[in-house]
Order: C-alpha cells, then sequence, then structure tokens
C-alpha cells in the first residue's frame, strides 16, 4: 500500500517522456513535481523535500549520476529510481551500487513504474519509522534518562557509562524489579552495536526441554515437530547484542554450552553438523547470588567467570531511599506525558510514608504504585489517605516531622531508635555500605556501627562487586 499524498520529483529531458511519467502517478494519487532536466531537478531538491525522486540517467550536461550523488550526500533519506535506456544498463547497474534504489529500461512500462514506485516508497518508509524508532529507544535508554543521585545508583550508572561502547560480557545483579532489563537495554543502545539487535531470553521463563532450541536453533527433521529449520536467539542477535535473563535457571548441561558460544562465538543448530560463527554481544542478568551457586555447585565455575567479566549489582530501593522522590516526580511526569492528562504531585504527608515503606518490590512496585495513584486520584494532589492501607501502617517509631510532636504526642524512645536507624542507613547507603566510611560519616567507630546495626536488625548489603571495580 502506497502512502497517501507522498510527493514525487520526476526528471527527465525529453517532454513526452516527463509529461507521461507524471500523468501516471498523478493517477495514483502521487503528488509530482516535473523537472526538464538535470539542473531543474536538482534546483528543485534544494528548494523542497520528496518522498522519492525519478531520473533519467543520460541527459544533457548534469546527468541522473549527479542527482543521485546529491540525494546520497545531502537527502539520503529520498530514494532513487534510475531511468535508462537500453544501451546503458551497465550505467545503471553502477548507479544502484552508487546508491539508486531501482532502474527502469525505457521505455518505462506503466504498470512496473507503479509497481516499482508504490514499493519502493512503501520500503523506505519502513527504514524510516524503524531509523525513528531506534532513535526514540536510544532517547528512552540514554544516559540523561537515568533517574537517581545516590550514591549507590551514581556508581552503577558510572560503571555503565563506561562500558557501554564495548564489547565486554556484563554481568548484572540484582533483586526483582531492581531495573536489570533496563541496564541491559542502556548498555545495548549506548554502544557501537545500537543499530544492531537486542535480542532478550528469559530462561526462567522457558521451558528447559525447550531452551536449548530457542537459543541455538534446529534442522528441519532434529526432532518430531520441528518441520522447518528454525534460527535460534544467538543467530537473530547477530551484529547485536544477546540478554540471557535469570542465567541462573540454566540447566548444568545447557550452561556447558553457553560456555562455548561465550568463548569461541560459535555453536551447532540441534541436529546440525555446521559450525555457526556470529557477532555477538552477551549481557546476562540474574536475581541470585552466582558466587553461592558457584560455592554450592548449582552453577558452574568456568562459566561464571566467562559471565563475571564485568559485574554490576544494582541496589535494591530500600538502599537508595533518597532516589524515591525522584523517581516519583520521573514517573508522574511519564504518565501525564502518555495520557495526555494534567500532571500531579505527591503531597508531604504521602512522600514520607514511601519514604518509610521497605519496597520489597523495589523500582517496579514503586512505578505501578504510581501509575495506580496517577489514574485512581481525582485531584491533582496525591494525599496520604490516597495510597493503600499497607502504606498507612506506620512501622514502630515512625518518626513525626523533625521538631514537631504530633496532637497524639510521641513516643520519644522509639522515635530516637527510628531516627538512628534513618541515619545509619543513609550513612551506608551513601558510603556503598562499605561500613568503616559509614562509620566515620557517623562519627563511630566501626564496632559501634556494627552493634547498633545488629541492634537495628539492619541487613548486610546484598551480594555486590568490589568496591574497586564499581
Amino acid at each position: 500500500m502506497k502512502p497517501p499524498k507522498s510527493s514525487i520529483l520526476v526528471i527527465d529531458d525529453e517532454p513526452e517522456v516527463l509529461r507521461a511519467l507524471q500523468e501516471i502517478l498523478e493517477r495514483e494519487g502521487y503528488r509530482v513535481v516535473a523537472a526538464a532536466d538535470g539542473r531543474q531537478g536538482l534546483q528543485q531538491l534544494q528548494e523542497q523535500t520528496f518522498d522519492l525522486t525519478l531520473t533519467d540517467l543520460s541527459m544533457p550536461g548534469l546527468g541522473g549520476m549527479e542527482v543521485l550523488q546529491y540525494l546520497v550526500e545531502h537527502q539520503p533519506e529520498c530514494p532513487c529510481i534510475i531511468i535508462t535506456g537500453y544501451g546503458t544498463v551497465a550505467s545503471a547497474v553502477n548507479a544502484m551500487r552508487q546508491g539508486a534504489y531501482h532502474y527502469l529500461p525505457k521505455p518505462v512500462n506503466a504498470t512496473e513504474l507503479r509497481v516499482v514506485v508504490a514499493r519502493d516508497l512503501e520500503h523506505h518508509q519502513l527504514k524510516r519509522e524503524n531509523l525513528q524508532l531506534k532513535r526514540q529507544l536510544h532517547h528512552r535508554y540514554g544516559f540523561a534518562n537515568m533517574v537517581g543521585q545516590s550514591e549507590a545508583i551514581s556508581r552503577v550508572f558510572e560503571v555503565i557509562r563506561k562500558v557501554a561502547d564495548t564489547d565486554s560480557t556484563v554481568l548484572i545483579q540484582g533483586e526483582s524489579g531492581t531495573g536489570k532489563e533496563l541496564i541491559a537495554h542502556a548498555l545495548h543502545y549506548n554502544s557501537s552495536r545500537r543499530d544492531g539487535p537486542l535480542v532478550p531470553v528469559n530462561c526462567a521463563a522457558i521451558p528447559e526441554e525447550l531452551l536449548e532450541s530457542e537459543l541455538f536453533g534446529h534442522e528441519k527433521g532434529a526432532f518430531t515437530h520441528a518441520v522447518r529449520t528454525r534460527l535460534g536467539r544467538f543467530e537473530q542477535a547477530h551484529g547485536g547484542t544477546i540478554f540471557l535473563d535469570e542465567i541462573s535457571e540454566m540447566s548444568p548441561g545447557l550452561q556447558v554450552k553457553i560456555l562455548r558460544v561465550l568463548q569461541d562465538h560459535a555453536f551447532e543448530r540441534i541436529g546440525g553438523n555446521k559450525t555457526i560463527r556470529v557477532d555477538i554481544r552477551v549481557i546476562a542478568a540474574t536475581n541470585r547470588n552466582l558466587e553461592e551457586m558457584v560455592a554450592q555447585n548449582s552453577f558452574r565455575r568456568d562459566l561464571y567467570y566467562r559471565l563475571n567479566v564485568i559485574p554490576l549489582t544494582v541496589p535494591p530501593l530500600r538502599h537508595r531511599v533518597s532516589d524515591i522522590p525522584l523517581l516519583v516526580q520521573h514517573f508522574l511526569t511519564e504518565f501525564s506525558r502518555r495520557r495526555k492528562m494534567p500532571p500531579k504531585r505527591l503531597s508531604s504527608g504521602a512522600m514520607d510514608l514511601l519514604l518509610a515503606y521497605t519496597w520489597p518490590g523495589n523500582v517496579r512496585e514503586l512505578e505501578n504504585l504510581v501509575e495506580r495513584l496517577f489514574i485512581l486520584t481525582e485531584g491533582e494532589v496525591i494525599e496520604a489517605a490516597d495510597l493503600p492501607e499497607k502504606f498507612q501502617l506506620k512501622p514502630p517509631g515512625f518518626p513525626p516531622p523533625l521538631g514537631e510532636l504530633p496532637p497524639e504526642g510521641a513516643d520519644l524512645n522509639a522515635v530516637l531508635e527510628a531516627l538512628e536507624r534513618h541515619l545509619i542507613l543513609q550513612s551506608l547507603e551513601r558510603s556503598n555500605w562499605v561500613k568503616s566510611r559509614a562509620a566515620q560519616l557517623l562519627h563511630l567507630n566501626r564496632t559501634t556501627l556494627l552493634q547498633k546495626m545488629k541492634k537495628q536488625d539492619i541487613l548486610s548489603a546484598p551480594p555486590r562487586s568490589r568496591p574497586s571495580n564499581i
């Protein structure tokens, strides 16, 4: 189907041919501008933009090759079709090597002209939409859109910036909902592979007996239902990135085959004996501690070290509490833009409740909550009463705003204990959970801090990369 009202520039020095081409295309609904020679055509290209250019190859003065060269250099988004006599077919083939989409021999067949023009316009429209989509994806996952200023997440962002435009394998670890997939997208769309495919594979969502075929593909007849040859995800990712999510769920037998791909970038389809080589970057993610799994012999040590070239540990939301207001504002702005609705904001009381919550579902849980509040809250201000009941239940000793005594009074010991916990968590977050540095921020010695953490039942940070690496 041809795009409606596409504009076409037709250039030919033969008046009868020019008039015939113009009439055929106008009957198809295109907006056509005619130029009697190459110089007039070039002038039209400099004055306005066209969806397609149709030009004769041999013209006195400025010919079709000069028009094509101008388009390639200045308007590559405008496809060019060359019209040529039978005696200059070799020149037309050369023009296609230089960037022309097609060539049509003279005398031009009206049916062939309609088919070729419609096909080239549709093909180029798809290319344009694909390019626009890639630009949008690059913008969405650009560094400027990474939300967070806390010490913990800033270190993660810094590593992403350093390693994005490399081919190094990255292992992303973190709890569910922390944004591991978003980081994989950021690594891909900020690399030189951004124009190649990003192929995600959720290893936990695909049954074990199907995962090998999904990853490596199979030949026709390899097993009962293999009625045709199928490309696996590794082949589909050629020239781009493959993202192996929840890689800890992969069986030991499959781990061996993944190890070979990481080492040699080569494999065979199931039922095949031809070695297939691929140019890919591997990013893996897991919400489990692979180092512990290696110690328990439930994950291959050699595969772990192959994956763990660039380790990235995404902190849970409870360890980056200071980022919650930024994330809330980001989500509210996004929902307002997407739904074309007036912006909304959180009251200070509602924000206090969010800051006090432990967020077991991490950033994903926060995003879902903000979307629900944005939709269900009628006014422009989201109040504390609009939050679900579980947020209304304040933990024991929930501190009132500094310097304010609630009407019902306050348990001073509980308030002081809650404040102590809050400051300890802040110091740990700011020091990236290096306890000696956190103790210095609180003017305590390390032993005293450890005693207070034990008393407050503050768990250690999740497994992470060595501080020197992030």
